[in-house]
């Protein structure tokens, strides 16, 4: 009895840290995310010398409120989403990248989506190293 009552106490501590979003819910590798990035790349760029292709610089978006870098021209959907406060959560990101279309209709992003779960953490994981146009140590 004391055994089952301690995982219960474990179990209740794990889901009050993911509810309380001290334990990221969606925990990659981002070497692994490094490659799952490639599909992206022809869109999106990351790093120091990023720049804005047909989608915008991803430098600094896991927290970032949506539709927000400077000098690209976001979509109505996005612009509409970003008005009613989107911001990029790791959890926004990672429902986002599941299907695009269904997470934001009106979006002009043709990336059908990412359909494993722990390649959406992992590029999530990729991204969150980009801070401020460079990768942090």
């Amino acid at each position: 009895m004391p055994m089952k009552s301690g995982i219960s106490a474990v179990l209740l501590f794990v889901c009050s840290a993911l509810a309380a979003g001290v334990v990221p819910a969606h925990a990659g590798d981002s070497a692994a995310g490094a490659k799952v990035f490639r599909k992206c790349k022809a869109c999106h760029d990351v790093g120091e010398s990023a720049k804005s292709k047909v989608g915008p610089i991803l430098n600094g978006i896991v927290g970032r409120p949506a539709g927000t870098f400077e000098s690209f021209s976001y979509s109505s959907a996005m612009t509409t989403a970003a008005g009613n406060g989107l911001v990029w959560t790791e959890e926004n990101i990672a429902e986002f990248l599941t299907k695009p279309k269904k997470f934001m209709p009106g979006t002009k992003m043709a990336f059908a989506g990412l359909r494993k779960e722990k390649d959406r953490a992992n590029v999530i994981a990729y991204l969150a190293t980009f801070q401020s146009g460079e990768e942090a140590n």
